[in-house]
């Protein structure tokens, strides 16, 4: 059961280093330079500043969930931790069923979700 959750979290960890990695090299830079973006509070620079903020939160919270399979994968889990690992595969597969219906199967995050939802659910068993 372990190995799954450790699987898994790797595989959480990466999807965040290549969604923080690659959205600021393709995504962000191009976004945050253009000139009509909406000025909040005055400025385009708070909508810049939120912009880039929550892109790098989501990879926060993907590690984040990637750490609750690390802590449940070293220890013995009881009858809360299954409920929290369901949960946490809960999250990655509705994130995947998102991501592949809204790209239409073209940005394939959906199958490293899928993987990560499965592997969290085997391990809560």
């Amino acid at each position: 059961m372990e190995i799954y959750l450790s699987i898994g979290a790797v595989l959480a960890l990466g999807i965040g280093l290549a969604h923080s990695y690659l959205g600021e090299r393709y995504v962000l830079i191009r976004l945050l330079r253009r000139s009509n973006l909406p000025h909040l509070f005055g400025s385009d620079d708070f909508t810049k500043r939120t912009l880039r903020f929550v892109w790098h939160a989501l990879t926060i919270a993907w590690w984040g969930l990637g750490a609750v399979m690390v802590v449940y994968a070293a220890s013995q889990v009881d009858q809360p931790g299954r409920m929290a690992l369901a949960v946490v595969s809960l999250i990655f597969l509705v994130t995947a069923a998102i991501t592949l219906i809204h790209t239409r199967g073209r940005h394939l995050s959906w199958v490293v979700f899928l993987a990560i939802a499965v592997l969290c659910w085997l391990g809560s068993q």
